[in-house]
């Protein structure tokens, strides 16, 4: 793992000196203070389920944008070959990728607690709800952004990537709907691959260890076959 922090800035970097990034924070910040305003200072609301699930549906869009470029960029402009004939391993560049794009998720995330910090000066809110919420969001990101990494990997276009990823994740966001049509046993089959069913305990303060299994489990499986993707290049 001696080259994992050398790829991780070099990663980071890539991800930071884009324009698109911030342009990608600003909107997502922007769209979700004008939520929260209308929510604590219009419907006076002091709880932020909404704000968990419009930041949840944001990100079925922004996060394929964000890994769009991860693999498919480094494939279009020839550079994947050099890297991987370089001393390192193909997981520390799955590894190195992965976590750049889930620090600027993460960043997003510390920016939007400050509407809990709000909340929580103009009003008493249930931190429990609050808590499980940025933790939710914050697990169903990184499956996201496992799987927009292993779609970026199997393409060299961009927007190819981004398409197919942000397709994939609004399926399995909204998989259920059409699980509850299927007879059993296939209906709890279907079902328990949706992203919203195992979202929203999160989002109402509810933690089971069977929906954090399961945003691990999708992580996990994408990363591998990521690292399958590289091997075979």
């Amino acid at each position: 793992m001696r080259n994992f922090l050398p790829l991780l800035m070099k990663e980071e970097k890539a991800v930071f000196s884009s324009p698109i990034a911030y342009a990608i924070i600003a909107v997502y910040l922007l769209l979700m203070g004008y939520t929260f305003t209308l929510m604590l200072f219009l419907n006076r609301t002091a709880e932020l389920v909404r704000i968990f699930f419009q930041a949840a549906v944001l990100f079925l869009l922004i996060v394929p944008v964000i890994t769009m470029r991860l693999l498919a960029e480094e494939r279009r402009s020839g550079t994947l070959e050099l890297l991987l004939t370089s001393p390192v391993r193909e997981f520390e560049i799955v590894l190195a990728k992965f976590a750049a794009s889930v620090t600027m998720i993460a960043l997003m995330l510390l920016l939007t607690a400050s509407h809990a910090v709000v909340l929580g000066i103009y009003a008493e809110p249930d931190w429990g709800p609050i808590y499980s919420g940025f933790l939710g969001l914050f697990l169903l990101a990184g499956a996201l952004s496992a799987v927009g990494l292993l779609v970026s990997g199997l393409t060299a276009n961009q927007i190819v990537a981004a398409v197919i990823a942000m397709g994939i994740g609004i399926l399995m966001w909204m998989i259920d709907s059409i699980g509850y049509l299927l007879p059993d046993p296939f209906d709890t089959i279907v079902t328990s691959l949706s992203f919203v069913a195992h979202f929203t305990p999160f989002a109402t303060g509810a933690l089971f260890l069977s929906d954090l299994g399961f945003f691990l489990t999708v992580m996990l499986a994408c990363l591998l076959l990521s690292v399958r993707t590289l091997a075979r290049r």
